[in-house]
């Protein structure tokens, strides 16, 4: 299984990008996000949401972006609003499956400029 993530590109500072990520075939998941890893950096949890609907966010993009997810068509989505320089990186989506499974996105890349 595989996801494949996509959306990324070059917008400027006070833009918007919207990501989405689909997965190759159905699973079972009951946890899906997505990451961030900007240049030098560690890889950086920045939103996820359960089957239930709960969802929560990295305290550098709350407010701005916003993760949605649909678990029966194994799709999530993240709407990144107010983007900043900051925000530049290469984000992965995830997911976690209920067999236990951590799958990952290829990476999209996101560059914000100044």
């Amino acid at each position: 299984v595989q996801l494949q993530a996509y959306g990324g590109g070059l917008v400027q500072a006070g833009g918007f990008l919207r990501l989405s990520c689909a997965a190759s075939r159905s699973i079972l998941s009951n946890n899906m996000g997505w990451y961030r890893q900007a240049p030098g950096k560690q890889r950086e949890l920045l939103a996820t949401i359960t089957r239930g609907g709960s969802t929560n966010y990295a305290d550098s993009v709350k407010g701005r972006f916003t993760i949605s997810g649909d678990f029966a068509k194994n799709t999530v989505a993240l709407q990144m609003n107010s983007l900043k320089p900051e925000d530049t990186g290469v984000y992965y989506c995830t997911a976690h499956t209920l067999g236990g499974s951590d799958l990952w996105g290829q990476g999209t890349e996101v560059t914000v400029s100044s």
